[in-house]
């Protein structure tokens, strides 16, 4: 008696469909930024038309789908996938709005405040010494810290470049001279107690950077000072939906890429959360 010891998936594997929770309209506008692309290098071919692409790279970011898993139904080779990636994250960078920018914008537009506040995004632990930098002690694992920006009703308008999850976040707000831009647009910001100590102006000029009141060991707060640190939280409340909006692209869950690229992803998928929340 013969045994059939054939494969249930065959030979090239199983292929499944699976619904992506976005809109049309950011498939076609990442097209047509494929197909834009394409015409101004003069590429005369791809593997796939540019829909496709776009399809993939969505299911990358969005489900963060493995690249050799859509490669194999797909009928590409992985590293295409990683390539078509990787040519559509530096498209979408390079679109991300500059802070300067960004802050003239809200001005025009009569705001007077915005949102600030940090996360961290959690990376692969890796070996050696150059990831001993990335391990943040707040919280307890390995990542990149990233500062945003956010209008009053909680839409992100400027994220800053990655940097290892040690580095505080006032460190990193001094590095991108944040203050002098504020002061610069006529604008203020409301922070959490996170980043008390970052506006270093003098007694008389207006506070750029608006935070609530930390308490001491020996100096608790006042009544008053814990009402307005609960009217400064239920102010700032928005900036952590923005957040949210942005780490719905579940490619952040765990970047396992290297992490000199994920300054590039970040800003990417800033222009793609806008988008899909301004639909």
């Amino acid at each position: 008696m013969k045994k059939a010891n054939r494969t249930v998936e065959g030979p090239d594997g199983l292929v499944y469909t699976a619904r992506l929770p976005l809109s049309s309209a950011t498939l076609n506008y990442l097209a047509d930024l494929i197909r834009g692309h394409l015409k101004k290098i003069g590429s005369r071919w791809r593997a796939l038309p540019a829909g496709k692409v776009a399809t993939i790279v969505l299911a990358v970011l969005r489900c963060d789908q493995r690249p050799g898993d859509l490669a194999g139904g797909n009928g590409v080779h992985r590293t295409t996938v990683t390539r078509w990636v990787r040519e559509v994250i530096g498209l979408l960078a390079a679109r991300a709005p500059r802070l300067d920018r960004a802050l003239k914008k809200i001005a025009r537009k009569g705001g007077g405040v915005v949102l600030l506040d940090g996360t961290l995004i959690r990376t692969r632990r890796r070996t050696g010494a150059d990831n001993r930098k990335n391990y943040s002690g707040k919280s307890k694992c390995h990542g990149l810290l990233v500062i945003a920006l956010t209008d009053e009703k909680g839409r992100l308008i400027w994220v800053s470049a990655t940097r290892p999850g040690r580095t505080s976040e006032i460190t990193a707000c001094r590095h991108d001279r944040l203050t002098a831009h504020l002061r610069a647009a006529g604008l203020g910001a409301i922070a959490d107690l996170g980043f008390v100590g970052l506006d270093d102006s003098g007694p008389d000029a207006d506070p750029a950077v608006i935070t609530g009141y930390k308490a001491a060991r020996n100096r608790p707060l006042t009544r008053g000072q814990k009402l307005s640190n609960k009217a400064l939280a239920a102010v700032r409340a928005p900036v952590e939906h923005g957040f949210a909006h942005l780490k719905n692209w579940r490619v952040l869950g765990k970047v396992r890429t290297d992490p000199k690229g994920a300054t590039a992803m970040v800003r990417a998928l800033l222009v793609l959360t806008n988008r899909e929340v301004a639909r």
